[in-house]
């Protein structure tokens, strides 16, 4: 652990250690559970750090906040390079304004740590799996997946920068009912090659991937006419899914994601793996069986409705397999944590299953789901609804065609998952310093320009000269980059990477006209090379965990 994040884990325990022997003094029982959090204040006039434990455990105490704070105050006794002084404000905060030399040692810390800084290494390292996109394999991937797809590659990530071992992951929905109509949907457009007149399925596949592959198919095997229809979309299907899955795996590339594994759905089935998950409810006693049908006792885990997991048919429900396909995860994988990114259409898909693991003795909280909102796309004051091509949906390809990809990673992080997005074309592709994306970018190749052409003096960099705001305003923001990731981890929210790093950029440029790196002091120009050196290696960790390019010219 590092920067300003290490620096709170201190002082939380200074507070906590010196709260305790308050207690004990007291004859106070304190929480088992309490650990004192530190925050960054909104105002700099209120320190570097504030803690409110003072207002937190007043009642616990029956104790004045402002005075118990007081009383902390006292008996900590800090007075060495990290904090400079520390006051009570307001009903009872305690803030601490970190001393220059802090930030000083930790601009060494960054220089010697490089783009490894803001990493943590824990003790043990954690399993993640992330799975994201996950797009049903019967057409190419189209815009409503692209920012599934760059949220979750986010996470991933950043999970790593955190020490976790990740695993990045496609569901591959290739059974049931789509892929029936898939392959019925593929031997119509097949049948009307030489009979127009032969009927479509009304809730067949219409886009026009659907016809060029028909088309390409007959091409190739025109002596599979002779086939029956059942036969036909049977083959029609596994060729149509081979094609569309191996398109994936090129458009994906293209777009910066690289899967660990890609899991069939259809595994599950022949493995027999839902036929035990749903045995292992009914084992439970988390099922019951009505008109023919199994279901799951969902109003037993405060659930509004009792769900089916097998059909009167026989027949599983998607559900079922869902369930199967996270006890995999869970149970016999053993990941720590599951992370799923899905649609915000899913909302209520997400409360059933995670009590289906309850049922099945899994922890649900091991299951952690991103909702993700839409995407509008927009083109000055007109919304772009149509694709070029299919008529039906933007596709991931032509996308990627007109927008460059690192605007594309990066604009589709610009807000929390949750919230909806409104990506402006025009902007997208603007090389300007009104493109967030080039705004940093430029930041990055300023700095290598900088260090290219600025020739390092004789002598060694004394970074006391570092006293203008703008330079202590660039190291500050470095600090809070364990913090940034930290957050972006738990609150499952990479626009936090994307705020760090405009923030630092933005500091970066008022630094760079406010001072120069080359001057008259061979001390103060070797240590803003060193500065700018620093910087220049944050940026490139963030942009990286972004999966945006940091280049050296622009």
């Amino acid at each position: 652990m590092s920067g300003k994040l290490a620096l709170e884990d201190y002082l939380s325990q200074k507070v906590g250690h010196v709260l305790r022997i308050i207690a004990e003094e007291d004859g106070v029982d304190l929480p088992a559970d309490f650990r004192a959090v530190m925050e960054t204040p909104k105002d700099e006039k209120n320190g570097d750090i504030s803690c409110n434990a003072a207002m937190q455990l007043a009642k616990v105490f029956r104790a004045n906040p402002r005075t118990l704070a007081e009383r902390i105050i006292e008996n900590l006794g800090i007075a060495d390079e990290y904090v400079e002084r520390i006051e009570t404000a307001g009903p009872g905060f305690i803030n601490f304004y970190i001393s220059r030399e802090w930030y000083l040692k930790e601009l060494k810390t960054i220089l010697d740590e490089k783009t490894d800084y803001g990493s943590i290494v824990p003790e043990k390292a954690k399993t993640i799996d992330v799975e994201y996109v996950s797009a049903n394999p019967t057409g190419p991937p189209h815009i409503g997946n692209a920012r599934g797809g760059v949220i979750g590659d986010v996470l991933a990530n950043v999970y790593a920068k955190l020490g976790w071992k990740v695993t990045k992951e496609f569901y591959l929905n290739d059974y049931g009912n789509q892929i029936k109509k898939f392959g019925e949907s593929l031997m119509a457009r097949f049948r009307q090659i030489s009979d127009p007149e032969f009927p479509f399925p009304e809730d067949g596949y219409r886009g026009k991937d659907i016809t060029e592959l028909a088309e390409k198919f007959a091409g190739d095997h025109p002596e599979t006419s002779e086939l029956k229809d059942e036969e036909l979309a049977d083959t029609l299907s596994a060729y149509g899914l081979k094609a569309n899955v191996a398109n994936m795996h090129d458009v994906l590339d293209r777009y910066g994601i690289h899967y660990d594994v890609w899991f069939p759905e259809s595994d599950l089935h022949k493995s027999g793996a839902v036929d035990r998950a749903v045995e292992l409810l009914r084992s439970n006693g988390a099922v019951y069986e009505k008109d023919g049908a199994v279901w799951f006792k969902a109003t037993d885990y405060d659930c509004d409705k009792d769900e089916v997991l097998i059909r009167a048919n026989g027949i599983p429900t998607y559900f079922a397999s869902d369930i199967a396909y996270h006890l995999n995860k869970l149970s016999e994988r053993h990941f720590d944590l599951a992370v799923n990114v899905w649609g915000a259409d899913h909302h209520g898909h997400v409360h059933r299953l995670k009590m289906a693991m309850k049922a099945c003795g899994i922890d649900p909280d091991r299951l952690q789901v991103v909702l993700m909102q839409l995407v509008h796309l927009v083109r000055g004051s007109e919304t772009v609804k149509m694709s070029k091509r299919r008529g039906d949906a933007v596709s991931l390809e032509e996308f990627l065609g007109e927008v460059p990809l690192d605007a594309v990673r990066y604009l589709f992080n610009t807000t929390n998952p949750n919230s909806h997005l409104v990506l402006d074309l025009d902007m997208a592709i603007k090389t300007s310093l009104e493109n967030p994306v080039f705004y940093v970018q430029y930041a990055h190749a300023r700095i290598c320009s900088i260090l290219c052409n600025v020739k390092r003096e004789d002598g060694n960099a004394d970074y006391g000269k570092l006293t203008d705001r703008t330079e202590l305003a660039l190291i500050k923001q470095m600090t809070t980059y364990s913090t940034a990731i930290l957050n972006a981890a738990e609150e499952f929210d990479p626009s936090k990477i994307t705020k760090f790093v405009y923030d630092l950029a933005n500091v970066f440029h008022s630094f760079y006209n406010a001072c120069r790196v080359a001057n008259d002091d061979p001390a103060l120009t070797n240590a803003r090379l060193d500065l700018c050196m620093a910087v220049r290696f944050v940026l490139e960790s963030a942009l990286c965990l972004l999966g945006v390019s940091a280049p050296e010219e622009m």
